[in-house]
């Protein structure tokens, strides 16, 4: 990589760390780590998403009054009653270190989730293939001579490096500086080239989804092969996608390698590897637990079915999406945690339901010293008005901003559908775990806004 664009890597990863720092710096005060950590842990300096909360506590106190149900109830019923919304509205909420149901509204009905079903994505993909493991993109010598680009399913790929983000994803350009080596070692300045795309079975859209989620711009269709998640603009969340996501991975890869001085002969075409070739050449994916991170902060959709599939291929399944619905079940089913039932990874599809007391034993899970490589569902939730999906809402002209820097939650929204769950940081210092959920035309984010924030209001101890 060029000298220049070295440096732009540094400067992008060193800014993220630092949001990264002080980010996981409110993570601990707030509790949301392993709960033990709040327990043995001496008060801390209030970091600065905490601090744009009037009022808040110094710190997370070790011995912070249990919630009174009542009291709580009270703080909620009237942000409730004045929604508006006299159907489909779901909630559930307990403490976050004992486990116990503090409220309840129909917590035990599942219901479309919409992007919170990433929380359950993340939970299973962790669980099944740890936070170490990697996707890696590879190269095989086919039996004509040529090459094959082989996709692993990695769907944060990218061509050069010009796309600045952190974690740092794989390039095509490290790709094919490796295989340009390899190729000169043995003789060879030109090649033809083909790409494997097979890894995948099935529809390349799971069920549920609308055809105008690929032309809005929300996803693309779904392949083991693909740059950018399929986006003409990598740096824009909801860009346009591009037509044939393997077509496009592999031009970009052929160009590559003829800048590092293999002739490409002929366009890439479409084939299968060799069965058992070793690779040529091969880059991996940043490490699972940093992908469920930027999965969850961004709401990424290919990032979200790419870990669904992977999580079928872990359980032994057909790499389909009704693999991975299997795959994420039996997880579920080890977990002890029941009423979820997934056909996507994402959200997108409305034919999942969850409820939200399953949403909250997961988080919960997440947050257990017990489950240590689930950590990243609590590190990758945004922080209210300060990260992610969360960045703009909460604000001082808002009627939640009383949940700025204390609120960290999965955002979910699909027509008539809005969903949040995740942590609040009680006045009191008592972490709560919760969900909310609504199935109506008149579903908006800023109404379960307004919830989480009375919880953060509470001090119902």
């Amino acid at each position: 990589m060029p000298t220049e664009g070295r440096s732009r890597v540094r400067q992008v990863r060193a800014r993220a760390l630092s949001a990264l720092a002080v980010l996981n710096i409110f993570v601990l005060v707030a509790g949301a780590v392993a709960i033990d950590i709040i327990e043995s842990r001496p008060p801390a300096a209030m970091p600065y998403p905490v601090a744009f909360a009037e009022d808040a506590p110094d710190a997370a106190p070790q011995d912070a009054a249990q919630v009174d149900p009542g009291r709580l109830a009270d703080m909620l019923d009237d942000p409730m009653a004045e929604s508006g919304v006299a159907d489909g509205l779901h909630a559930y909420v307990a403490d976050a270190r004992s486990g116990e149901r503090l409220y309840g509204r129909d917590g035990g009905q599942a219901a479309v989730p919409a992007s919170t079903t990433k929380i359950v994505t993340a939970v299973a993909a962790l669980h099944a293939l740890g936070p170490q493991a990697r996707i890696s993109t590879e190269v095989v010598r086919d039996d004509d001579g040529g090459i094959v680009l082989v996709g692993g399913g990695d769907p944060t790929i990218t061509t050069d490096g010009s796309f600045e983000h952190y974690p740092r994803p794989a390039t095509m350009q490290e790709l094919a500086a490796e295989t340009a080596d390899a190729l000169k070692e043995s003789g060879t300045d030109s090649v033809q080239l083909s790409y494997d795309d097979t890894l995948y079975s099935g529809s390349d859209m799971p069920p549920g989804w609308k055809p105008g989620y690929v032309d809005e711009g929300s996803a693309s269709t779904v392949h083991a092969l693909m740059l950018d998640g399929g986006r003409v603009y990598p740096e824009q969340h909801y860009s346009e996608r591009v037509d044939n996501p393997p077509d496009v991975a592999a031009d970009a890869f052929a160009e590559q390698l003829e800048e590092a001085g293999v002739r490409v002969t002929g366009d890439p075409s479409p084939a299968e590897a060799p069965d058992g070739a070793e690779p040529l050449a091969s880059v991996a994916s940043p490490p699972l637990s940093s992908l469920v991170e930027w999965m969850l902060l961004e709401s990424d959709n290919n990032i979200a079915e790419a870990l669904f599939l992977q999580v079928a291929i872990a359980q032994g399944h057909e790499a389909s999406f009704a693999g991975g619905s299997e795959g994420v079940s039996e997880v579920m089913k080890r977990l002890g945690v029941s009423d979820v039932h997934v056909e996507d990874g994402s959200g997108l599809s409305v034919n999942n339901r969850i409820t939200p007391k399953a949403l909250v034993e997961l988080v919960r899970l997440a947050a257990d010293p017990d489950h240590p490589k689930l950590y990243p569902v609590v590190s990758g939730l945004p922080t209210a008005h300060f990260t992610g999906t969360l960045t703009s809402r909460y604000s001082q002209a808002s009627g939640s901003h009383p949940g700025a820097g204390r609120i960290r939650a999965k955002t979910g929204t699909l027509n008539g559908v809005s969903t949040l769950a995740g942590t609040a940081y009680a006045a009191d210092g008592r972490l709560l775990v919760f969900a909310f959920m609504v199935n109506d035309p008149s579903a908006l984010g800023s109404t379960l806004d307004t919830f989480a924030a009375a919880l953060a209001e509470c001090g119902c101890g």
